[in-house]
């Protein structure tokens, strides 16, 4: 295994040699266990790196080692504590909240789903963390780089990878 370390406090993540800014959520960080839906905050520990999501036109799944699959329009996932779906990829539209994994702005163009409260999911939480692209303002809750240093990064991960924020 190898990790993906991130500095919450410089914002920086380290891997394999590299060095780069990254962003975390407007909340800050916070003790896993402290975690709660839409509290903006980045959940403290070491998370598997579980699969990438890619929008076709937009990313290249050359050289991806990890689990990974195209992000279609109506793809979602679910962040409302009373779906028995809760933390999972969801079809949109649906009767519970979900956050939509096809986004308007580049964010979500590479997704490395985190594997935060997914074993199983405890309602209300925290949903969606994610590694994704930076978009010029703090996350919900995600660690996000750069556009050029994911796609360095992403033909270097592997299956049993973990991110480790601290």
């Amino acid at each position: 295994m190898t990790l993906i370390r991130v500095d919450s406090a410089a914002r920086r993540l380290r891997f394999d040699g590299m060095e780069m800014d990254c962003e975390i959520g407007r909340g800050g960080v916070c003790p896993a266990v402290d975690k709660r839906e839409g509290d903006g905050c980045t959940p403290l520990g070491r998370w598997p790196l579980r699969a990438v999501l890619l929008r076709p036109g937009r990313a290249d799944p050359s050289g991806v080692k990890l689990p990974w699959r195209w992000v279609r329009e109506g793809d979602g996932w679910s962040d409302d504590a009373a779906d028995p779906a809760y933390n999972r990829p969801v079809r949109l539209p649906r009767p519970h909240s979900a956050e939509s994994l096809w986004r308007s702005d580049d964010a979500y163009d590479v997704v490395v789903v985190l594997g935060h409260n997914d074993a199983p999911p405890v309602p209300g939480a925290g949903s969606a963390i994610f590694f994704h692209l930076y978009e010029g303002r703090p996350t919900a809750g995600c660690i996000a780089v750069a556009r050029a240093d994911m796609l360095r990064l992403l033909p270097l991960l592997h299956p049993g990878d973990a991110m480790e924020i601290a």
